[in-house]
């Protein structure tokens, strides 16, 4: 059984996706794990998963630990009422939202600051496409970033219990502030959400036959799009000013692109639009890479593969075998054709190897 930094119990509030993930994981570990949620399917189905014991009414606990995974609108009342409830246990939220959060619990008149010092605001940042319980993984937050997000009231022990969780978790820790934080999910999270909702929703009245010729360039710039609406609405309301900066400096630039396009024989109209796209190769090259590393550019090899059982794992299994690590992976489905166009990345120096050893296996190798 894995070695632990908390000694239990922990009561999780809000049995949904990260919550369940939460509570499956540290019961692994062989902690003692309670659950609780409004919703009786809810924490039934988290029960089932094995992420904890529901907590029923008639029960007293005395946690060590509580997680409150509750939605952004209701976070800071089920914090509060944790805090006055289990007076000697830590609290922490894990939303996506801190400063809001916060400054509500701040203003609440039945916390003193023995209770607000035991309220640590955090946020992993983990996820899946999927909801709920029945998606939970306690393996989810393996190596993702876990921000803490203590308060200047905060006292060490309980950010150190905080920490102590995620810890636990196989996540890694970080620490800001909570008006940071927020300026950070705006722009790397919250930002990129709205702009592939916009996106999308042009889509709304467009053609069959356009549709038919999408690609992985717009399946990828709208793949958020279809992540839950209710959770966002609640989101970006809690940030809005964090967000508001950032979409007045994309006005800007919509407005600069358009004025260019609407004259694109203008003198200096093609420069423009240079430099409007190497901003934003400038930027993409900003984004961390592989394990957050420093970015890194690697060389692609693309592979075609007909579409049927076993192609792709034959295709890594022969990769594999050369000695070649495949640093990322894409596969983009030919329209009208059988056939998948797999990129393969590899580090530069080892590309025209790959090539050579796929065609020797009769791979067909797109040059």
């Amino acid at each position: 059984m894995p070695a632990t930094h908390l000694a239990g119990p922990i009561l999780v509030i809000g049995t949904g996706l990260l919550g369940a993930s939460i509570g499956l994981g540290l019961s692994q570990r062989g902690l003692s794990v309670w659950l609780q949620d409004p919703s009786p399917t809810a924490q039934t189905v988290a029960q089932d998963i094995g992420a904890g014991r529901i907590l029923t009414t008639d029960q007293r606990l005395a946690p060590e630990l509580v997680v409150v995974g509750a939605p952004p609108d209701v976070t800071a009342q089920v914090v509060a009422q944790a805090l006055l409830d289990y007076p000697a246990a830590t609290v922490l939220d894990i939303a996506s939202v801190k400063s809001s959060i916060l400054a509500a619990l701040l203003a609440d008149d039945r916390l003193d600051a023995a209770a607000l010092a035991r309220y640590v605001g955090t946020h992993p940042m983990a996820g899946r496409e999927k909801s709920g319980p029945a998606a939970a993984r306690g393996e989810l937050f393996t190596s993702v970033p876990w921000v803490m997000c203590s308060h200047e009231r905060t006292s060490p022990e309980s950010l150190k219990t905080a920490e102590a969780m995620a810890i636990d978790l196989g996540a890694t820790v970080s620490r800001m502030k909570a008006k940071e934080h927020d300026e950070s999910v705006a722009l790397i999270s919250h930002f990129p959400q709205v702009a592939s909702s916009m996106i999308a929703s042009r889509l709304l009245n467009a053609p069959g036959h356009a549709l038919a010729l999408a690609g992985n360039g717009l399946r990828d710039t709208t793949r958020i799009a279809a992540s839950d609406p209710k959770l966002w609405i609640q989101i970006l309301s809690h940030n809005a000013p964090a967000l508001v900066d950032i979409l007045h400096g994309m006005r800007d630039d919509l407005g600069r692109l358009i004025g260019t396009l609407e004259e694109p024989s203008a003198p200096g109209a093609l420069l423009d639009l240079a430099q409007l796209m190497g901003e934003g190769n400038a930027g993409h090259a900003r984004i961390p890479g592989k394990h957050g590393a420093p970015p890194q550019a690697f060389a692609l090899v693309t592979v075609v593969v007909q579409d049927r059982p076993g192609q792709i794992s034959a295709l890594l299994s022969d990769i594999g075998a050369a000695g070649i690590n495949v640093e990322d992976l894409r596969m983009e489905h030919s329209a009208g054709h059988q056939v998948g166009l797999v990129d393969v990345s590899v580090i530069p120096g080892r590309r025209q190897e790959l090539i050579d050893v796929l065609t020797a296996l009769e791979w067909k190798v797109v040059q």
